[in-house]
């Protein structure tokens, strides 16, 4: 049983139960050691069933007792079918545990079970007790900090909460893109004088987060470029950096289209009005920066420059008139008063006058462009009603001589009408022909893009199982590295031979076994065999011998008296047989009850016994207590 302890105990500790190195088997399994394994095996088949149950026992007896029922319950409904109940998990025995714990690993999910057979190294284990900590952490339900327990301080611990605030960071790798080489400045840059992930961010409660940002932006970037790639790139037919470049190409071709129409005047520009290229300009004078925009040369219409040499010459007006001598400051602060509201209310009738130009400009538009449709209406009938004219004139033209005309018409109608025909008959020459080239080649172009599509679908299967591959070459390649630490960490003087000698022995001993139990059978058989015939040997001598003996005994006193003492040693063999067959039953029950005996031993019966009692006193204490507090309440 110890090769099969330390199976489970290895298939324990890879559910997430915290075995100590001390404990080597079944039988050195504490309560609280089994109802946590218990519980860590079911949540792992069932989650559902087993996310209620804890993963140790509370300290009252009542609460005790209701764990132990919810566990037996649990255990019943994943499928155990052995005698089970709250005593399996409180007063527990190492054969029931040992067959309860057995059918938990084997009901353990496949997953599971490839991975309690891979190595276990220091990364693995603990990347796996930070992903049990995390699903134990959100199973719990979170709770105000009024309604906390102290025994939820450890889940729900009122720390230091920060904003999710995110700041751009600069990493080595993301710099690099697919098929490009690095700049020897870049890489001088990145070495010497890039700061750390940690002390890029201002403050640092923004560096978690701003990790998580980087990081998921990655992912759904690459997500994005395979969803793209598998669904357009594919069918292009291009290599990736051919289709990255192509869409570069037309990206910018589209943005520098979308320059151009913003360039481009509106059609209210064209009769004077205002042009429509103000965001334009913007984006122009952002790409300038250097120059002022008193220096930068526009065209504008002749409303502008009337307009803007009238503001000059009033500002000129306005300098010109300001008195150069010497004032008080009283005088000068009027004096600039009144200048401000004077300007303030030319401003506002410039602003009046602007805004009616403006209204009127687009009324004028409008009309213009309402014009411009009547006079190209008129115009399509205008030249209509030309045609129909030039028609109705040659009319008139041939009707003084109608008979030769009509004669000229039908002649030219007939000779129209056979050289339609012989052009038909040329055209049949050649449409049959073409119609067959036609038709052969649509049948080419379906068998390629048969054969295209066919191809298309092997790509994306070749993609899919290289991706596979890849996977399943990283998580070899990982299990590689275990192995190799393992193998580092392992001590270097036990040998591959001692083991597999161990093995060899183990078979060894299991073939003589079963060669001694399959002797012992087949001398058992005999046996039995030469009792059956001895007894059926012994019956049919003791009748021929009565027989014989009955039939002198009626004649002969002596012969009579040797029938008697026959017939006394026949019983007493008899009783004899049967007290030496009772012996052997005896014996077997002796056996029986002995291996019994040791079984109650194994089973810790005195120990288990005597923690009934203590829990009896133990719930004994709490219902008085209970009572008292309901006498005083």
């Amino acid at each position: 049983m110890e090769e099969v302890d330390k199976i489970l105990i290895h298939a324990l500790k890879q559910v997430g139960t915290e075995v100590n190195e001390e404990v080597d088997s079944v039988k050195d399994f504490s309560s609280e050691l089994i109802v946590e394994a218990v519980v860590r095996c079911i949540r792992v088949i069932d989650p559902g069933l087993g996310g209620a149950l804890p993963t140790s026992l509370p300290p009252g007896m009542s609460a005790r007792f209701r764990v132990g029922m919810s566990l037996a319950q649990a255990c019943q409904d994943i499928g155990y079918k052995g005698e089970i109940g709250y005593q399996t998990f409180l007063y527990s025995n190492e054969p029931e545990i040992r067959s309860l714990l057995m059918f938990l690993v084997e009901r353990l999910p496949r997953e599971s079970a490839e991975a309690s057979d891979q190595p276990a190294g220091k990364s693995v284990v603990l990347q796996r007790a930070i992903a049990a900590a995390i699903k134990a952490q959100l199973a719990v339900p979170w709770l105000p900090p009024n309604c906390r327990l102290p025994l939820h301080g450890e889940t729900q611990n009122p720390g230091a909460l920060h904003s999710f605030h995110v700041q751009p960071l600069s990493l080595p790798y993301c710099t690099k893109g697919p098929g490009k080489k690095q700049l020897q400045e870049v890489t001088d840059y990145q070495r010497d004088i890039l700061p750390p992930v940690t002390a890029q961010p201002s403050h640092h409660a923004s560096v978690v987060a701003s990790i998580l940002e980087q990081h998921m932006a990655e992912l759904s970037a690459a997500q994005e470029w395979d969803s793209e790639w598998n669904s357009q790139g594919l069918v292009s037919r291009l290599t990736p950096q051919e289709y990255r470049s192509r869409k570069l190409n037309r990206m910018r071709k589209r943005a520098e289209e979308q320059l151009r129409s913003a360039a481009l005047p509106s059609p209210e520009s064209a009769f004077g009005g205002p042009r429509s290229t103000s965001d334009l300009s913007d984006l122009l004078q952002a790409f300038r920066g250097s120059a002022p925009p008193d220096h930068i040369l526009t065209k504008g219409s002749h409303f502008t420059h009337t307009q803007k040499f009238t503001f000059t010459q009033e500002a000129a007006a306005v300098t010109s008139s300001v008195p150069t001598g010497p004032q008080s400051e009283g005088d000068v602060q009027l004096r600039q008063q009144e200048e401000l509201a004077s300007l303030q209310q030319q401003f506002q009738q410039l602003c009046s006058e602007v805004d009616q130009l403006t209204a009127e400009m687009k009324h004028m538009g409008v009309t213009n462009t309402q014009v411009l449709d009547e006079l190209k209406q008129r115009e399509l009938a205008n030249s209509e009603e030309e045609e129909r004219m030039q028609v109705k004139k040659k009319t008139i033209d041939l009707l003084p001589d109608a008979d030769n005309n009509l004669v000229k018409f039908q002649a030219l109608v007939e000779a129209s009408a056979k050289r339609v025909l012989h052009l038909a008959s040329q055209w049949e020459k050649h449409r049959a022909p073409l119609i067959d080239e036609h038709r052969t080649l649509k049948e080419i172009c379906s068998n390629q893009e048969l054969q295209s599509s066919r191809k298309l679908s092997e790509i994306k299967t070749l993609h899919d199982k290289i991706r596979v591959s890849t996977e399943e070459a990283k998580k070899k390649e990982e299990i590689y590295k275990q192995l190799v630490t393992e193998l580092e960490n392992l001590p270097q003087d036990v040998s591959r031979s001692a083991y597999t000698q161990r093995i060899l022995e183990i078979v060894s001993n299991i073939k003589k076994q079963k060669e001694e139990i399959t002797k012992i059978l087949s001398d058992t058989k005999e046996l039995q065999k030469e009792i059956n015939n001895l007894t059926g040997k012994l019956d049919r001598t003791f009748a021929v011998t009565d027989e014989l003996v009955f039939k002198d005994a009626k004649k002969d006193e002596s012969v009579r008296k040797s029938y008697k003492y026959l017939a006394a040693l026949h019983e007493n063999c008899n009783h004899l047989i049967q007290t030496i067959e009772g012996t052997g039953t005896i014996l077997r029950e002796i056996r029986d009850l002995e291996e019994q005996i040791e079984t109650e031993h194994g089973n810790k019966t005195v120990a288990n016994l005597e923690r009934i009692l203590d829990d009896y006193k133990a719930i004994r204490q709490e219902n008085c207590a209970l009572a008292a507090k309901v006498r005083e309440g």
